[in-house]
């Protein structure tokens, strides 16, 4: 293996570890919670810094599969460029999820402010700020993301760039958190709950796990190079 795709292993793997971190900062209770509407406002400093972490995800998200795109293309460009679709789709919807926090802020604020007779107003615009917000961060995101995961942990799979249980495990995790999102958008787990927690511990576990491989044991390329006529 190259300097070059060694520093790409080693970026890629600090990359997870960072958008974990990212990811963790990134939730805001008050947002995610049923009294939205009376809480956000007095924890904007809360829900701004939330927004912070959330638009950091934007380029890291997109970061890891461009560095690791220059990897992964010597053995299927195709299904290189179908992960890095799926990673900038991702990253839109962190966008846009970023744009509505805001939102929140403006329309609690107008909420705690207003009369009796306004309340069931700004919970109607609440409920649709809040569904459309939903639809953003646990389907857009989770689904773009899973999806392109599922991509890039087949290429690892045939390829063998990585050990095949870990690739397996990284397939079964990235279902299992796709349905997980399922499950909150049908209203039938909340994002805080003992059920979304275990849906996605097994990615959680494997992420850290493979950030970990990245970094130390890096990639092996070994296929691809001898099948370029390269000298291993």
């Amino acid at each position: 293996m190259n300097s070059l795709n060694k520093r790409a292993a080693i970026i890629a793997g600090t990359l997870i570890i960072l958008g974990m971190i990212s990811g963790i900062l990134s939730i805001v209770p008050s947002v995610e919670g049923t009294d939205y509407l009376t809480e956000v406002y007095p924890n904007r400093n809360q829900v701004l810094t939330g927004a912070l972490f959330q638009f950091l995800l934007v380029p890291i998200y997109i970061g890891f599969s461009l560095v690791l795109y220059q990897i992964l293309k010597d053995y299927k460009e195709t299904l290189a460029l179908g992960f890095v679709g799926f990673r900038l789709m991702a990253g839109v919807f962190q966008l846009i999820g970023v744009i509505l926090l805001p939102l929140f802020i403006y329309l609690s604020q107008l909420y705690l402010n207003s009369a009796p007779s306004d309340l069931a107003y700004f919970e109607y615009l609440g409920n649709l700020l809040k569904l459309f917000r939903d639809l953003t961060n646990h389907l857009g995101v989770m689904l773009a993301t899973g999806l392109g995961n599922l991509i890039l942990y087949t290429i690892f799979y045939q390829g063998n760039y990585i050990p095949k249980w870990l690739s397996a495990w990284g397939i079964l995790g990235n279902v299992l958190i796709m349905s997980a999102s399922f499950l909150i958008l049908f209203q039938l787990t909340e994002v805080v709950s003992t059920t979304y927690i275990l849906l996605t511990i097994p990615v959680v576990l494997q992420e850290i796990v493979l950030a970990i491989w990245l970094i130390v044991k890096r990639l092996d390329l070994s296929i691809v190079n001898l099948e370029d006529g390269d000298i291993v």
